[in-house]
């Protein structure tokens, strides 16, 4: 049976505990959402703490749609499927992210006062739009929202740069597939608007400029 990784770090000096997660946890950088984060080893150092490894059975639920969102999970060997409430699924692997939404609402309700002070953050109620589930058994580390509350609250400044809000909304695979989907919908009005308005090449040309104002998310 082996020693849980707590137990043997928890004697040790924190410098090199830090040290060793860096070298153990190298797989926390290679996250998209977390790789492109300049300047935020501290942020990433809170992360590498809390987190905790756990397995799952194929065919396991990660996440059910019109639950609460209640973690992060972070794949390091196996397979996902996401099915939105249309029935569209993203496939998730290796180096991939679920629940990443539970960390961008913290971000979202982090805040600071005039004083500098932080701001207590409400229980959070973020329900699931989707079903994420084991495609085969899955080797991941989680994150529980209290642990994302805590390290969001500690790091609001620098996480509510605009780099950073940047890769959260765009390097994340739901985010994508709200994008692609949006750009679908788009797709199929202008051709509506066309079929029925029975438009000429000249209203086409101007249908076609209200296109990127269609897009914006």
């Amino acid at each position: 049976m082996g020693v849980p990784e707590s137990m043997v770090l928890k004697n040790l000096p924190e410098d090199l505990q830090t040290d060793i997660r860096r070298h153990l946890y190298k797989f926390v950088n290679k996250v998209p959402i977390l790789s492109l984060m300049d300047g935020g080893e501290p942020f990433l150092d809170a992360i590498r703490e809390r987190l905790i490894q756990t397995t799952y059975i194929k065919g396991s639920r990660i996440l059910s749609q019109g639950d609460l969102v209640q973690k992060m999970v972070f794949i390091m060997r196996g397979k996902l499927e996401s099915v939105g409430e249309d029935g569209s699924s993203v496939m998730l692997s290796e180096g991939d992210a679920c629940g990443e939404e539970l960390l961008r609402w913290y971000l979202e309700q982090s805040s600071e006062s005039k004083e500098g002070k932080q701001v207590k953050i409400q229980e959070h109620d973020l329900i699931s739009d989707r079903t994420v589930r084991c495609l085969t058994n899955l080797e991941a580390f989680s994150l529980d929202a209290k642990d994302i509350e805590e390290v969001t609250t500690r790091f609001s400044r620098f996480l509510q740069s605009p780099r950073v809000q940047q890769v959260i909304r765009y390097e994340s695979p739901y985010w994508r597939f709200l994008a692609a989907k949006r750009i679908q919908d788009a797709w199929r009005n202008m051709k509506k608007c066309l079929s029925q308005a029975n438009t000429t090449q000249n209203d086409y040309q101007t249908l076609r400029s209200f296109i990127p104002s269609m897009l914006i998310i």
